[in-house]
């Protein structure tokens, strides 16, 4: 599991059987996207003694580069009477891999039918000192990165994780980025005075 798990329990006792169900779905999704930047899940009983369905809920939300917030929420209201949490969880994450595949192969036919269009990416590598970093791509592919590629000098805003757009070449040493933007952090530059130029909202996860 690369992502931070990000659990809330809500009326709900916290077992290690729940943990471990829950990580190895957190970790089915990252098999399905290994770019996810946020996974946030609550857990919570919304009811004591509902007259069908069950008393849980569970809710999770995502944030895929470049901004995409994905959430899915299960709590079943119909059918078996006290579905059990696990059943809801299992159901939730299910849930949660079909929008998370669906959006992921929409991207990647993006890319393959607009390769002279930026992509998203987000930064795995950064050595601020020495000036450069690496991001990887929606395909999977490391690209290397100059603080001399980063519009507006925002070099130094950039974090591991940050979600940016770029263009990218063929340099000696493989793929390198030309222009590096920032796209999904909270004080993106934004130029308000341009036409058309609106103000970012930040992503869900983003403090």
């Amino acid at each position: 599991m690369q992502i931070p798990l990000d659990v809330t329990y809500r009326n709900v006792n916290k077992t290690d059987a729940l943990e471990t169900l829950i990580r190895d779905k957190v970790d089915k999704l990252e098999e399905v996207c290994d770019h996810i930047m946020s996974c946030h899940i609550a857990v919570e009983k919304v009811h004591e003694n509902p007259s069908s369905g069950s008393p849980f809920r569970v809710r999770i939300d995502m944030t895929v580069p470049p901004g995409h917030e994905l959430a899915v929420s299960k709590n079943p209201s119909e059918g078996v009477q006290h579905t059990p949490l696990e059943t809801v969880v299992r159901d939730a994450f299910e849930a949660a891999r079909r929008q998370l595949t669906e959006l992921t192969q929409k991207q990647r036919r993006e890319v393959k039918e607009h390769p002279a269009q930026d992509m998203g990416a987000i930064v795995t590598q950064l050595f601020r000192e020495e000036g450069y970093g690496f991001l990887k791509s929606l395909e999977g592919e490391d690209v290397y990165f100059h603080r001399n590629s980063v519009l507006h000098d925002d070099f130094d805003r950039i974090e591991i994780g940050t979600g940016v757009r770029f263009f990218t070449e063929e340099g000696e040493k493989g793929p390198q980025a030309t222009t590096v933007q920032i796209v999904n952090k909270p004080g993106s530059h934004i130029d308000k005075s341009a036409p058309g130029e609106v103000e970012i909202e930040p992503p869900l996860g983003w403090e």
